[in-house]
C-alpha cells in the first residue's frame, strides 16, 4: 500500500509567520504533528510519503505512486482541502480525511471517500480492519475520547526539519473550562487527560537526535489543565532533561490562572519555557461573562500579565471585539488594555462561532448565523450578525489594528514590556536569533522599512538598557513587520 500523507497550505494569517520566516528562511512555522502521528498508527510495512503543501509542492507523480491519500486539516485550511481533495479526485487517489475541518463539517466534503473523524486512537483502528476484510465505511466516528498514553510517538523521519521554525510536541487534550466560542471541549472534553513525562522525553530525544536545536512549541490548548500532573511529573523531568539539552526553549498555551502560581510560573521558565499564549479576550466583565470565560473573571488582568512577564515569561495574547454586551468604547478600552500590558504579539479578531460551540447553536437560534466562519482570527470577518452597527463595528475593529500595530506604537510596546520582563538566565537560542536574521532585519526593517526611525531608536534603547534582551528585540521587530502586513492585507 502507497499512502501518501497530505498536509494543506495554511493562508497567510497572524499565526502562519509567513513575513517573518523570510528572515530565517524556513518554509513554515510548525510540521503537521497530527499526520505524523496518523503515521505511527498506521500498518508499518505500509509505504508512505509527507507532503506538507506549506513547505513543497504536491506533484503529480506523488498522485500517481500513491493508492490513497491521507488528508487532515484545520479550519483556517478549508481552501487548500479542497483544492486538494479535487486534485485527489481527479488523479482516481483515494482519500481519507481527518482532524477538526472535518469532524465539524464532513457533511460538506461530498468528494470524499472516508472520513475517519474525532481522535484517530479510537477511529483509525476500526477502519483499518475494514480495510483488510473489503468492509470499508464511509464514515468513523466516536464520542469516546482516547488514553494519548497509548499514542505513539509522530514519524519525524517523514518531514525535513531544516523547512520549519519550531518543532511540536502534545503533552495534553482537554480543558477544563467551556468558553462560550470556543470548540476544544467539543472536539477533546473537559477532562485534562495528559501523556506521561517519558512519553515526552521520547519526543524530544527523537528530533534533538536528528540535529534540532530551537524552538519547541507545547500546541496544548491549556497546558495548566492538570496542574497536579504538570508540576509533579512533566515540569520536573523537564527540568532535568534540559541541564544536557539548553539549545531548546519552549512556548505553549495556558489559561489566566498561571499568574496564581509563582511556584508553578518559576518551574515553567526552570524548564525552558520562555513564552506563553493567553486567552485575554476582553477587558469588560459583562463580556467575559457573556462568553463565560470564568477564568478571567474578577481578576486584575493587567497585574496578572506584568506577574507573568516578571516571571520571565513573554505573554502573547488573544483579544476578541463582537461581544453583544460591546458598546462603541471597547474599541479603545481593547488599545489601552494592549498598550499599557506591554503584550507585544496582541491578535485581535471579531468574534467567530465555530461548528458546535455554544455560541454556534446560540447564532443560530437568533437568526444570526451567516455560515461557517473561516477560521482565521484577525481577516476582519465573521460568521455572526454583530448587536452593534455594522459600520461602527468595522470602523472600530480597524482603529484597533491600525494602533497596535503601527511602528510608533508597536516599538512603544516592546519597550514597556522588556521594563517588567526578567529575561530568564543561561538561555542559549532564541527563535530568529542568527546572523542571517539579524542582517535581513537591518536592511529590510532598519534601512528599507516604514519603521526604520523606530526600529533604530529600540536598538539603541535596547542597547543602553536591556543589552541582553537585543536578540529578542530583533525577533519581535520581525513579527511586528509580519503582524503589520497581515492586517494590511485582510482589514486595513
Amino acid at each position: 500500500m502507497n499512502v501518501l500523507l497530505i498536509y494543506p497550505e495554511f493562508p497567510d494569517t497572524f499565526w502562519s509567520f509567513k513575513h517573518a520566516l523570510k528572515f530565517v528562511r524556513k518554509k513554515a512555522s510548525f510540521p503537521p504533528l497530527g499526520l505524523m502521528t496518523v503515521a505511527a498508527m498506521l500498518p508499518k510495512e505500509w509505504l508512505m510519503r509527507l507532503v506538507d503543501v506549506n513547505v513543497a509542492n504536491l506533484t503529480e507523480k506523488d498522485l500517481e505512486w500513491a493508492d490513497y491519500a491521507f488528508i487532515s486539516s484545520m479550519v483556517v485550511q478549508r481552501k487548500s482541502a479542497r483544492q486538494i481533495i479535487e486534485r485527489c479526485k481527479n488523479a482516481g487517489v483515494t482519500t481519507v480525511a481527518g482532524g477538526p475541518l472535518f469532524t465539524s463539517e464532513h457533511e460538506n466534503f461530498e468528494l470524499v471517500d472516508h472520513f475517519v473523524l474525532n481522535e484517530a486512537e479510537i477511529t483509525l483502528p476500526p477502519f483499518l480492519e475494514d480495510m483488510k476484510n473489503n468492509s470499508v465505511k464511509r464514515t468513523y466516528t466516536s464520542s469516546q475520547f482516547a488514553d494519548i498514553q497509548t499514542t505513539p510517538a509522530p514519524r519525524w523521519e517523514l518531514v525535513n526539519l531544516n523547512h520549519y521554525a519550531s518543532m511540536s510536541v502534545q503533552y495534553t487534550r482537554g480543558c477544563p473550562y467551556h468558553c462560550e466560542f470556543c470548540n476544544v471541549t467539543t472536539l477533546f472534553g473537559k477532562q485534562t487527560r495528559t501523556k506521561t513525562s517519558a512519553q515526552i522525553i521520547t519526543e524530544l530525544d527523537s528530533f534533538y537526535r536528528k540535529g534540532w536545536r530551537g524552538n519547541v512549541f507545547f500546541v496544548d490548548d491549556n497546558l495548566i489543565g492538570n496542574k497536579k500532573h504538570l508540576k509533579n511529573e512533566l515540569l520536573p523531568t523537564l527540568i532535568e532533561w534540559r541541564k544536557k539539552h539548553k539549545e531548546l526553549t519552549f512556548n505553549t498555551e495556558v489559561s489566566i490562572n498561571v499568574a496564581d502560581d509563582e511556584d508553578l510560573m518559576r518551574m515553567m521558565s526552570d524548564a525552558g519555557f520562555d513564552t506563553i499564549f493567553v486567552g485575554i479576550e476582553t477587558p469588560d466583565t459583562e463580556g467575559l461573562a457573556e462568553c463565560n470565560k470564568k477564568q478571567n473573571k474578577n481578576r486584575n488582568l493587567l497585574e496578572d500579565v506584568q506577574r507573568i512577564q516578571r516571571a520571565g515569561l513573554q505573554v502573547q495574547a488573544g483579544f476578541i471585539v463582537g461581544f453583544d454586551s460591546d458598546t462603541p468604547s471597547i474599541f479603545q478600552r481593547q488599545i489601552d488594555f494592549i498598550q499599557k500590558s506591554g503584550i507585544v504579539s496582541a491578535m485581535i479578531g471579531l468574534l467567530q462561532a465555530p461548528t458546535g460551540t455554544k455560541l454556534y447553536d446560540r447564532m443560530k437560534l437568533e437568526g444570526r448565523l451567516l455560515g461557517p466562519m473561516s477560521g482565521d482570527n484577525v481577516d476582519g470577518t465573521s460568521n455572526i450578525i454583530p448587536i452593534m452597527d455594522a459600520n461602527t463595528f468595522q470602523t472600530g475593529y480597524k482603529k484597533i489594528l491600525k494602533h497596535i500595530y503601527s511602528p510608533e506604537n508597536y516599538y512603544q510596546r516592546i519597550k514597556t514590556f522588556f521594563r517588567e520582563y526578567k529575561a530568564p538566565k543561561m538561555r542559549s537560542n532564541i527563535k530568529f536569533n542568527n546572523i542571517f536574521a539579524l542582517f535581513r532585519a537591518m536592511y529590510h526593517l532598519g534601512f528599507l522599512g516604514k519603521e526604520r526611525v523606530h526600529f533604530w531608536k529600540l536598538m539603541l534603547w535596547t542597547c543602553v538598557y536591556h543589552r541582553e534582551l537585543l536578540p529578542l528585540s530583533i525577533t519581535l521587530a520581525i513579527y511586528g513587520h509580519h503582524y503589520r502586513k497581515v492586517s494590511e492585507l485582510h482589514v486595513l
